[in-house]
């Protein structure tokens, strides 16, 4: 059922009741309700907060006090006098939401004429008749009942449409008007001894409280409420029952005492009194309500003039804002004639806008623009609220061009607009902006050549021609860095590229991929290109007032031999190094063997990682002999790799590989370790050589890691060697220092291996704190020949090697005669096969107890 209907069957019930039941039945059933509507009115006191709190707990009592009292004396008793004085009293002390003082007035005399109006309808129908019986109970009822009927009306006179409550306080008003008036009929029905009919105002009483107790109900349906809603202004939204309902309570009075009178009955000084009353207070009421409204008026007033103010700022506010804009703001006419243009449009494209307003804007754009904007304003003429974005071209007052994003609004049909809006902003900037990153994110900033995402979208294109690639990297690149400097090696980038550009005709593709890396990509024949880049770069680059010579290793690979542009340059990555390893300098041209040469190679790296674990790997020995006395002063450590499957897999095979995977740092502290467990292990005061290589300097502290093998192991650190080439001494000199110097803190020898064959030996050997120079075997290898100049060569590194206080090592040496020139150079100490290969540990103990059997043959030294 609607919430409408529920009210309805309330009435219906109790009248059906009291046809059938006593006013005895109807009595407890209403103390019942009496006792629901209390209960009901706790449990909403406790949702709700502020000023209704104190109405409910009003309601509650007096309903409570009315249940007491009809169960201990009846209907007609005090508990019906306790609950309007409770509910009258309540309301009183109830706060009111803020109101004005005129209103508050005006609800005190609106209270005082609707109790007035019904004390003189009581008065004639009720109050007197009982006067005349004499009882005074009877004659306090009617009071209480004039007390309730007029709280009723007072509270629904704050009744409005929209307010959440609203159909609660209905029920409320509608169920105390219900008992008052079934109270009152029963008092009258009483003073006249008419007993008989006692049901029918029970069942008022019975309805009245239902009606409460559905209020209960629907306020406990509500839910939580912090607060009461806000009451409308009293000054501006008017309620229409608080105006009404006190002069109908007026003419219901006047009708009844119409009637009275009409009926024969005299007219009562109270009667007559409380009709003196209402007119007082009518006149009363009036006087409220004029200067209710004169306040009203004031306040209306006051709020126009606001709002008139504020929209004249809101107004300025636009107008500043359109003014200002970053965008040209005009409304134009169908045919595109100016009608209005905001003055920003002097400032994005020079023209003041009164020059504009009342031309057609088709006419002033040029012939570039007029065509794109006439064919904008068709699009949307036929589509009211319709919007249309473009670029255009247009003139600046400069002369010249700027591209600009317009947008026009069809709002032909707005009455206050009655145009075409066109929003014009100048995105030339933006353009140029979005251009310039675009460039820089395409092409390498250093040499202004693409760079490889935009290569790579360049090969996706042109890969199905059947296109070639050139994959080049710089020889000797490093060494000019760590040398000149960055700023320098900068410079060489940028000459060739610039190079690289001459040599390679457009359209085809020259790319920087990074580092000293480039890329090319042709539809020629790539090996005459390359060709024709390595002549081009074997000419000399003045750097800061030097000439360098950086030489290429150049790798070539077709879209014939690959699937797509990934093999492609895998492809060409596998050329160039097969380029780089031939020495540089060269080109090569990819051949699928490459590729199985890097699966063995791949294959065998994964192996090499496992080996350690393995324990595959093993040290041979090759002695270091005294040149002077013949004897073994130590050995160099030389790793070797048991592979399962492979055999002895020699150094030159896996070195390499150990290198570029950094699996060097870790082989290189196993060997390390190894060979000083075993030269403590020999128990004599053998020097003990270890190679170290540039990835070990590079990859974090090696002096630590020494530190912690020779604390490991009990090596002596005077008896430890490390031999290191001159590609250390080369790479980041002032790094490598301190880190030289670090091991030299340790009390180790250090050496220099393959002496001569690098870059500026002489110059580093002041430099750094070496011990040992280690002639190369390449120099060694032609002594005994009767060459001259090269016995020369060596002999000047030995007396080089004296003068700065370093012991010499020669390696490889390989016959007697070689032997014997060394010995009469004054060399220290040899190598070689010659003396002995390197052996495993086992045989080296052997060659400590048996000597040496060259030396046995040639003798020591005289």
């Amino acid at each position: 059922m609607s919430g409408a209907a529920h009210p309805v069957l309330v009435l219906l019930v109790s009248l059906a009741l009291a046809t059938v039941a006593g006013s005895g039945v109807l009595a407890g059933l209403t103390a019942l309700t009496a006792l629901g509507v209390t209960a009901m009115a706790v449990y909403v006191m406790r949702l709700r907060q502020a000023r209704t709190r104190w109405a409910w707990l009003g309601l509650g009592a007096g309903a409570l006090a009315e249940a007491v009292g009809i169960l201990v004396d009846g209907p007609q008793g005090a508990g019906h006098i306790a609950m309007a004085t409770i509910i009258a009293g309540t309301l009183l002390i109830t706060p009111t939401p803020d109101q004005s003082r005129l209103s508050r007035l005006r609800s005190i005399v609106d209270a005082l004429l609707v109790g007035s109006s019904l004390l003189m309808t009581s008065w004639n129908f009720v109050l007197a008749p009982a006067e005349a019986d004499g009882n005074t109970l009877l004659i306090a009822l009617p009071v209480a009942d004039v007390v309730l009927g007029t709280v009723a009306i007072a509270a629904l006179a704050r009744w409005r449409r929209g307010y959440r409550g609203s159909a609660t306080l209905v029920l409320v008003s509608v169920g105390l008007m219900l008992i008052a008036l079934g109270d009152s009929t029963a008092v009258r029905m009483l003073a006249d001894n008419v007993t008989g009919w006692l049901s029918m105002p029970a069942a008022g009483g019975l309805a009245g409280y239902g009606m409460l107790l559905l209020a209960g109900i629907r306020a406990a349906g509500m839910g939580r409420l912090t607060e009461q809603e806000p009451e409308p202004d009293a000054g501006v939204a008017r309620r229409p029952a608080s105006l009404f309902l006190p002069y109908a309570a007026v003419l219901a009075a006047v009708a009844s005492g119409t009637f009275w009178l009409a009926t024969g009955h005299a007219s009562s000084p109270v009667f007559t009194w409380c009709r003196f009353a209402s007119i007082g207070l009518i006149m009363l009421r009036g006087l409220i309500l004029v200067l209710d409204n004169r306040q009203l008026a004031r306040r209306l007033e006051e709020r126009v003039i606001g709002r008139t103010a504020e929209v004249a700022n809101r107004e300025q506010r636009f107008r500043a804002l359109v003014e200002q804009s970053s965008d040209s703001l005009a409304i134009l006419e169908a045919d595109s004639t100016v009608r209005y243009q905001s003055s920003s449009v002097e400032r994005i494209f020079g023209f003041p806008a009164a020059v504009l307003v009342g031309r057609r804007l088709v006419d002033i754009v040029g012939k570039r623009a007029a065509p794109r904007i006439q064919a904008a304003i068709e699009n949307v003429l036929g589509r009211p609220g319709g919007v249309h974005t473009f670029t255009v071209t247009l003139p600046h007052q400069d002369g010249s061009w700027r591209l600009s994003e317009m947008t026009i609004t069809n709002l032909l049909d707005d009455p206050y607009v009655e145009g075409l809006v066109f929003n014009t902003r100048d995105v030339s900037d933006a353009q140029q902006l979005q251009d310039q990153l675009r460039h820089e994110a395409y092409h390498d900033a250093l040499t202004g050549l693409v760079n490889r995402a935009l290569f790579r979208e360049r090969l996706a294109a042109a890969f199905q021609d059947e296109v070639s690639i050139l994959f080049l990297d710089l020889d000797g690149f490093k060494e000019v860095n760590d040398s000149l400097g960055h700023a320098a090696g900068d410079q060489l980038l940028v000459q060739v590229a610039a190079r690289l550009l001459d040599v390679v005709p457009p359209p085809h593709t020259v790319a920087r991929l990074g580092g000293d890396e480039f890329a090319a990509i042709t539809l020629t024949d790539a090996a005459a290109l390359a060709v024709d880049i390595l002549e081009r770069l074997d000419q000399p680059f003045i750097v800061d007032g030097r000439e360098l010579h950086v030489g290429a290793g150049i790798g070539i690979a077709s879209a014939a031999d690959a699937t797509d542009i990934e093999q492609l340059q895998r492809n060409a990555d596998l050329a160039m190094y097969k380029a780089k390893e031939a020495g540089g300098g060269v080109y090569a041209a990819y051949d699928p063997a490459m590729h199985d040469a890097l699966m063995q190679r791949l294959s065998l790296a994964d192996d090499l990682r496992l080996a350690l674990d393995r324990d595959e790997l093993l040290l041979h020995y090759q002695p270091t002999v005294d040149l002077a006395t013949g004897e073994i002063i130590g050995f160099e450590a030389l790793v070797r790799w048991q592979h399962p499957t492979r055999g002895m897999v020699p150094p030159l095979e896996f070195i390499g590989i150990a290198e570029s995977t950094g699996l060097i740092v870790p082989l290189g502290r196993w060997v390390l370790a190894e060979a000083c467990r075993q030269a403590v292990a020999w128990g004599r005061p053998l020097k003990m050589a270890v190679n170290v290589s540039v990835r070990q300097f590079e990859a974090g502290d090696l002096a630590s890691t020494v530190a912690e093998v020779l604390a490991e192991t009990g090596m002596p650190a005077d008896q430890l060697c490390l031999e290191m080439t001159e590609s250390v001494l080369l790479t980041d000199t002032d790094e490598n220092l301190s880190r030289i110097v670090s091991l030299k803190a340790l009390g180790v020898m250090l050496a220099m291996d393959d002496f001569g064959t690098g870059y500026s030996s002489l110059a580093y050997l002041r430099r750094f704190p070496m011990d040992v120079l280690k002639i190369d075997r390449s120099f060694v290898d032609r002594l005994g020949a009767g060459d001259a100049e090269d016995e020369t060569l060596v002999d000047t590194i030995i007396r080089l090697g004296r003068r700065f206080g370093m012991r010499t090592v020669a390696e490889g040496i390989e016959n007697e005669a070689q032997l014997a020139v060394l010995r009469g150079m004054g060399c220290d100490y040899a190598q070689g096969y010659f003396l002995s290969r390197p052996v495993p540990a086992a045989a080296a103990g052997g060659l400590l107890e048996g000597g040496l059997a060259a030396f046995a043959v040639a003798g020591p030294r005289s």
